[in-house]
């Protein structure tokens, strides 16, 4: 079975979700688009929210946010409980998301990140493992933050 990505973007990031889907697809990957469409001004925590929201539901396994920096929407995306999206400037930071933060949620910044890393990134990230171990308690405590509503 494939494994199914949830990728939004706002209008910055539009060019670059569209480049990124065609490389998941020819990486085997099922990616649900949902959003933004075109480089018509929108707003990034419209769709930071819905890939969210899509991760939380388990209905994806992980997913892609983009927007000019990556940062908006990366703060848009945390906004949902259980989600831990982390924005990522090379594959080293992909990669220790992923292995110490077990982050479900790559944010990129389109106007930002040369072009030549951003696959790179994105292998890291998808084919990354969580560690678990000494960084699971530290997981737990985000979640309890959530849980008790300490945020």
């Amino acid at each position: 079975m494939k494994k199914k990505i949830a990728i939004g973007s706002d209008h910055a990031g539009f060019q670059l979700k569209e480049k990124i889907k065609k490389f998941l697809n020819g990486l085997s990957y099922q990616v649900v688009d949902v959003g933004c469409h075109s480089e018509e001004s929108c707003d990034y925590p419209d769709f930071g929210n819905k890939v969210a929201l899509l991760v939380k539901k388990d209905e994806v396994q992980t997913g892609i946010v983009i927007c000019g920096t990556g940062i908006g929407v990366s703060i848009s995306a945390n906004k949902i409980p259980r989600i831990r999206a982390a924005l990522c400037l090379t594959k080293e930071m992909a990669e220790l998301a992923r292995r110490h933060n077990d982050a479900n949620i790559l944010a990129l910044g389109a106007r930002i990140l040369p072009e030549d890393r951003i696959e790179e990134i994105i292998k890291t990230f998808l084919t990354t493992d969580f560690d678990g171990g000494r960084h699971i308690k530290r997981i737990e405590k985000i979640k309890l933050i959530e849980d008790n509503n300490l945020c």
